[in-house]
């Protein structure tokens, strides 16, 4: 398993820049909720599958198997 950066860097770009402006909060969510603090609940949750490969909700991180 591995965890990397979307390939795209303007994706990346963009979602750095709104973590920043949200304290590291999603910017893809409206809720300041501790799941919500970046790597959220739902992309950790995805990442402790051994089946899921693919983005987190935010396009910022991809999992491997």
């Amino acid at each position: 398993m591995k965890i990397r950066l979307n390939p795209d860097e303007k994706v990346v770009a963009m979602v750095k820049e709104g973590l920043a402006k949200k304290d590291g909060y999603c910017p893809c969510r409206l809720e300041r909720t501790p799941e919500n603090k970046c790597m959220c609940k739902e992309f950790r949750e995805q990442i402790a599958d051994e089946n899921f490969e693919g983005y987190c909700h935010c396009m910022l991180y991809y999992k491997e198997k």
